[in-house]
């Protein structure tokens, strides 16, 4: 069993209204949110990339990580990888397993000499509503050992990107395994058939949903959810089926403050915030003191969730752990916590 205690104290996290800041992880393609609370100071968002399956050696004169930021109290975890496009680069792509397309910014649509198109445009759907986005045709993508070729990448405004190139979604990821370190700033991108390259750790055995999303099961304070693995958003959410299955518990711990969620499509949805009971997430893992939202969120029925209890399982609670493996092909993910490494 492995006990992660007072996560809430890490994930008591928020971004304000300030101009500056609107849009940040909301670039995670269709997943990322703000969350904006007057009166609260903003968290600081830390910097971060993917390496690839050549685990790229983080630069030492750097003090930040370069390839896998763990969640911490003054900053949210993130996950980037170093992305060829067309032969060119490497460029800063956001790694969101909650995402079905991959994205460009348009500054970075510019500098490829990339003119984007309405006609060939796609709609995402974001956490609080949808946008119909124009698109550009990549020749070739590569990332460690993913390749892609000759097909189309929706464009997306660079303001809300928080410093990013673009979004590396689901495409071309369900046969392969991304392997996160946190402690050891290491990222990979490697084929499914390729042994596993963690330690001792926990297995969660997961399914698969549409657009190959990976789901796990949970358990909060006793109630059944599912629950959606996204390494693109920044906070974890629940629907209101969760939310009315805790409704005497969530009381019990004070839930009840109200904010604002904003998505990448800058639609604005109202949420409740606070501390929630413990999460188990599969057989042995277990989350205390999580701070979620909930709220009636169109990604949740965009998965044909929103009438059962579930859960997205954002970077507040994953960059917690020092290091994360998940295998699409098999639907598996696991994580090795610190005392598992001693």
């Amino acid at each position: 069993m492995i006990t992660l205690a007072g996560l809430g104290r890490w994930v008591q996290y928020f971004v304000t209204s300030h101009p500056s800041l609107v849009g940040r992880k909301a670039a995670v393609v269709s997943r990322g949110i703000v969350i904006r609370i007057a009166g609260l100071a903003c968290a600081l968002l830390g910097a971060a990339t993917l390496a690839s399956a050549a685990e790229l050696a983080p630069d030492p004169a750097l003090d930040t990580p370069l390839f896998a930021t763990p969640t911490h109290f003054d900053r949210a975890g993130r996950i980037l990888a170093p992305v060829m496009i067309n032969g060119k680069g490497p460029f800063r792509l956001i790694v969101d397993t909650g995402a079905s397309h991959s994205t460009l910014s348009i500054a970075l649509a510019a500098a490829l000499g990339l003119q984007a198109s309405d006609d060939q445009g796609f709609t995402i759907n974001g956490v609080t509503g949808s946008a119909h986005l124009p698109a550009v045709l990549i020749d070739r993508l590569q990332a460690g050992e993913l390749t892609i070729r000759r097909f189309q990448m929706p464009v997306v405004t660079s303001a809300v990107m928080d410093g990013a190139d673009g979004v590396l979604g689901l495409a071309g990821l369900r046969s392969k395994r991304v392997y996160v370190d946190f402690r050891n700033d290491r990222v990979v991108i490697a084929r499914d058939n390729q042994p596993a390259r963690l330690g001792a750790h926990a297995v969660i055995q997961g399914s698969r949903l549409r657009d190959g999303l990976i789901a796990i099961d949970a358990r909060i304070h006793g109630v059944r959810a599912l629950a959606v693995i996204d390494t693109g958003a920044e906070r974890s959410l629940g629907n209101l089926a969760l939310r009315e299955a805790l409704r005497k518990q969530l009381a019990h711990e004070g839930i009840g403050q109200s904010v604002e969620v904003t998505g990448v499509t800058l639609d604005v949805s109202a949420g409740e915030t606070g501390a929630a009971p413990q999460i188990s997430l599969g057989e042995g893992v277990k989350v205390d003191d999580v701070a979620l939202t909930f709220g009636d969120f169109h990604i949740f029925e965009v998965w044909q969730l929103e009438k059962r209890p579930a859960l997205l399982v954002g970077m507040d609670i994953l960059g917690l752990v020092d290091a994360l493996e998940i295998d699409f092909a098999n639907a598996e993910v696991r994580v090795v916590t610190k005392n598992m490494r001693e």
